[in-house]
């Protein structure tokens, strides 16, 4: 039976990062964990980088031009917003942390 081969991948971590990381159990997990959860928060738009390119930003100007960015006055988090399509009632049937 073949196992698969795992990459290793190392990054530098200064003294307080690393003071953190010694107290957590199982630190290739949660270092894991980690990476994936910030990969699934990624924009999609952008893929995290943060800048738009001249044509990603046409393509969001018109996009734009029908949504806007509003606080949530429940969770306080900032959320895209269509004006033809309001997303009242998002917390009524969620669980909110």
């Amino acid at each position: 039976m073949s196992q698969k081969k795992r990459d290793i991948i190392t990054f530098k971590a200064d003294a307080s990062l690393m003071a953190e990381l010694r107290q957590v159990p199982n630190r290739s997990e949660f270092i894991r964990s980690a990476i994936l959860a910030a990969l699934d928060s990624t924009c999609p738009v952008c893929s995290g980088t943060g800048i738009l390119s001249p044509n990603q930003r046409r393509h969001w100007d018109a996009f734009a031009s029908q949504h806007k960015v509003e606080e949530c006055g429940q969770c306080s988090e900032f959320h895209l917003v269509c004006q033809s399509h309001p997303d009242d009632g998002l917390h009524e049937s969620a669980v909110v942390e």
